[in-house]
């Protein structure tokens, strides 16, 4: 047992004393014409001994720290109340010891309730004729008061908590005692310096030491501590960082100054000399949230929005959202984020300053339109950095107007907003992607058992058998679906060269060949999450969703850069997370945040994939296939292995550059968030520089990791020859065909071609392919005029694709030289 304070009287006397002063004290306050009944005192005594003795305390909401992926760099402060529990060693003495001179000078003497001052104020609330009430609460009694407030769990119960009643002054008492045989009085001093509200925003020692005078506690000064212990009474009228509140402020200071000496703690020179002091009042509210964010030359606001977010979602932090977000902003966590420092300032400074194009000129990329990046690391799902050229706040008085016609009388984002146009939500499903999806049928088909050797005889306009609206744009032969490519380009192409050149005429048949419901299940393996209500009713029942290759459905940066980066991964696909680690206030770690990974796509398959995404960006496959690029130059410009794929939709309504290493996955879109259907044109050069200065300055000085080759049966596959069918009847070449082992299908439309009407042009795939798989008939109409040239990108339902390939002259050539000596 612990030695205790001897007080006046023994603990039996005390409790029955305290009761029935206790009575005529509330009683005199409340009732003040039957104060001193019998009645009264009786009731007094008889209710203080029926109350609860056991005081349920609940934790104080305190700060929740979120820091960068070093464990050092702050980024933002979450909290309902600026509050920070410390030790009382880590207070300075003096600052103890002028709170207590300023709330409870007989606090070492009593036993949570000081008897002498219960009579004191029923003497003064007697002589006062109800006019004034002197309360008789001790420092003691203040504690339990705040703890049972924020313990309370029901509106009612902070009501109960704060309202003047006798039950409630009476119940204050009964803790009060029970408390001080628990706790030691130095714990019930540490207890109170954390939970008392010092005005200015400021809950607890911490957050007041800070507030006004951006130190700890342990370093208070006499005069500073002083002030601070004279908030309590009245922290609003008191703020000494307000004109009004100073002088109040210091002259409350003198008091407990003058009482710190009449309680022997100082002399009165030392009191003197202390008020004398001119202080520095800062009066600095410390910053919250994701708009007040502590580095903003890292511009991680959006990737602070997208953690709390994230959080939300965490069933580890609660039973709803609301639970949720409270405790984040209340339970004085400890957050080490995934943000990189080093790929966030990239990432921000390539969204915000474009780089050049040419030697002479440079990219205004106009006010509607956003540059949005996400990085994301392989293998395990952490986002590193999330950057745009808006500022993160809820400030829209100088936003112009939106561009979207049907909103032309709202705001819109640009500069400023909260939106989370990177990572999406349910309100903002994303944006199209265009030929970037071309991967998901690529895999589908190696899933399929089809190698990248495949080749297929390309058209310049492939009649699907995908049904569409006959008025579309995209429709030829009635109701068939028939895309272009958008360079008109024909000929024998197979993965590597039709995945490099962007061909939609080889995808969207190999498409067709696989099944869309399998490439729209690959999509969905590897992240993608069709938000969008129409394609979320699309992708239930995909198999007539002819243009989901050319990328007509919305996505994120956030999407696309993990879906690539599963492939780089060898096919692990991870939940994006934005953390590292959480620490609870207790400093422990909490569990169940770890990475969220599943083998979502074969091996052998993801490193397949990889080989071929090395052609678009002027790498070379293992096998040395690759030819054919729409952004050459990315490898030099990195300068080490890469893989990825541009995309552009309608029109050039959107372009977008995803480009990957095993180390990192970084996902750049250019498009108007405020009207995806934008009749503006977005073109490659920035969002692909953009992407690719993300992913070199983000792993400067990381070891370059090569990608692991495929098998040779993923790459050149197991093929057998497909039989010669020129110019055969359809009932010939099928049967043929069917001989060698293979299943036939007989292709919707006709070409032009030398063979007569009626009979087969050739098959597709063409020369050979895996046995047993589909190879289609090509039907001849017999000799046809010259295909008209290629006026442009199709527009309307579900057509997509649009033009990857880079205009001629903005950007080097498959040289790979590049022009702009300080980017490269």
């Amino acid at each position: 047992m612990r030695k205790r304070e001897h007080g006046l009287l023994p603990n039996a006397a005390s409790l029955l004393l305290c009761g029935l002063l206790a009575g005529l004290v509330v009683a005199a306050a409340a009732f003040p014409a039957v104060a001193m009944s019998g009645l009264a005192a009786k009731a007094g005594s008889d209710t203080f001994e029926n109350l609860p003795t056991d005081i349920d305390v609940l934790p104080s909401p305190q700060i929740s720290y979120v820091y960068a992926s070093d464990g050092k760099t702050l980024l933002a402060m979450m909290y309902d109340e600026n509050r920070r529990d410390v030790k009382i060693d880590d207070v300075a003495p003096v600052m103890q010891q002028a709170m207590v001179a300023a709330e409870d000078n007989r606090f070492y003497e009593h036993r949570g309730v000081d008897v002498k001052g219960v009579a004191r104020a029923f003497v003064a609330n007697q002589n006062a004729g109800g006019q004034t009430e002197q309360g008789a609460s001790t420092l003691t009694m203040q504690y339990v008061r705040q703890a049972i407030a924020y313990s309370a769990r029901t509106p009612q119960e902070v009501v109960d908590a704060t309202d003047k009643t006798p039950t409630r002054k009476l119940r204050e008492m009964k803790y009060a005692i029970d408390l001080e045989k628990k706790l030691s009085k130095k714990e019930i001093l540490e207890r109170y310096l954390n939970i008392a509200p010092f005005g200015h925003g400021a809950y607890g020692v911490f957050a007041a030491a800070h507030v006004y005078f951006e130190k700890d506690p342990k370093d208070l000064t006499l005069p500073e501590a002083a002030l601070i212990a004279g908030l309590v009474k009245a922290p609003g009228t008191n703020d000494p960082a307000t004109a009004e509140g100073l002088p109040r402020a210091l002259e409350r200071q003198k008091y407990v100054l003058n009482q710190m000496v009449s309680m022997g703690y100082i002399d009165k020179a030392a009191a003197d000399a202390a008020s004398g002091v001119k202080l520095t009042i800062v009066g600095k509210r410390t910053p919250e949230g994701c708009e007040s964010i502590q580095r903003p030359e890292l511009g991680a606001g959006f990737f602070c929005d997208y953690m709390r977010r994230w959080w939300t979602d965490q069933k580890v932090f609660g039973e709803d959202q609301y639970q949720r977000a409270n405790r984040l902003r209340a339970g004085g966590y400890t957050v080490i984020s995934s943000l990189d420092i080093q790929t966030q300032t990239a990432a921000f400074r390539y969204a915000q300053d474009q780089p050049l194009v040419s030697k002479d000129q440079k990219v205004t990329l106009g006010q509607s339109n956003a540059m949005m990046l996400a990085a994301i690391q392989p293998g395990t799902g952490r986002v590193t950095a999330l950057a745009t050229n808006r500022n993160f706040s809820n400030d829209q008085t100088q936003n112009g107007r939106n561009t979207n016609p049907d909103k032309k009388n709202q705001k819109g984002n640009w500069p400023n907003t909260t939106v989370p146009i990177i990572t999406g939500d349910t309100d903002i499903p994303g944006y199209q992607a265009g030929s970037a999806f071309k991967i998901f049928t690529a895999v589908a088909a190696l899933e399929s058992g089809l190698p990248l050797a495949t080749t297929i005889q390309t058209e310049k306009q492939f009649v699907s058998d995908f049904i569409i609206s006959a008025g579309s744009p995209a429709a030829c032969n009635g109701n068939h679906y028939c895309p272009k490519n958008s360079g008109g380009q024909s000929g024998p192409y197979n993965m590597w060269t039709g995945f490099g050149s962007s061909i939609n005429t080889f995808f969207v048949p190999l498409e067709q060949q696989v099944g869309v419901d399998h490439v729209v299940d690959v999509a969905k393996r590897m992240g993608i999450q069709f938000n969008a209500p129409e394609d979320a009713k699309l992708a239930a029942n995909p198999k007539g969703w002819g243009a989901f290759t050319l990328g007509v459905s919305a996505t994120t940066p956030l999407q696309l850069a993990n879906a690539y980066g599963t492939l780089a991964a060898d096919g692990v696909y991870c939940e994006p997370t934005p953390i590292l680690e959480v620490k609870d206030n207790s400093g422990k770690k909490v569990d169940g945040l770890d990475p969220k990974c599943k083998q979502a796509i074969d091996p052998e398959v993801a490193r397949a994939a990889v080989d071929m995404a090395r052609c678009p960006v002027g790498d070379q496959s293992a096998s040395g296939k690759c030819a054919g690029a729409t952004a050459g130059y990315a490898r030099d410009f990195v300068k080490r292995p890469i893989a990825g794929k541009t995309g552009t939709t309608d029109s050039e309504k959107s372009a977008t550059f995803t480009v990957m290493t095993k180390q990192l996955a970084v996902s750049g879109f250019l498009t108007d968030p405020d009207w995806p259907e934008t009749n503006k044109d977005m073109k490659h050069p920035p969002v692909n520089y953009a992407a690719l200065g993300v992913l070199r300055d983000g792993l400067a000085g990381q070891p370059v990791v090569q990608f692991t080759p495929p098998t040779k049966d993923r790459s050149q596959g197991k093929l057998v020859d497909i039989p010669s069918v020129k110019c055969l009847s359809v009932d010939q070449a099928r049967a043929k065909i069917k001989n060698a082992g293979f299943s036939v299908s007989v292709a919707s439309g006709q070409v032009a071609s030398q063979c007569p009407p009626g009979t087969v042009d050739r098959t597709n795939p063409a020369g050979s392919t895996v046995k047993g798989s589909s190879v289609q008939l090509v039907v001849s109409k017999g000799p046809g005029a010259p295909a008209a040239p290629y006026a442009g990108n199709n527009g309307g339902d579900n057509n997509g694709g649009g033009n990857d390939a880079v205009p001629n002259g903005d950007v080097p050539n498959d040289n790979g030289n590049c022009p702009i000596p300080w980017v490269c």
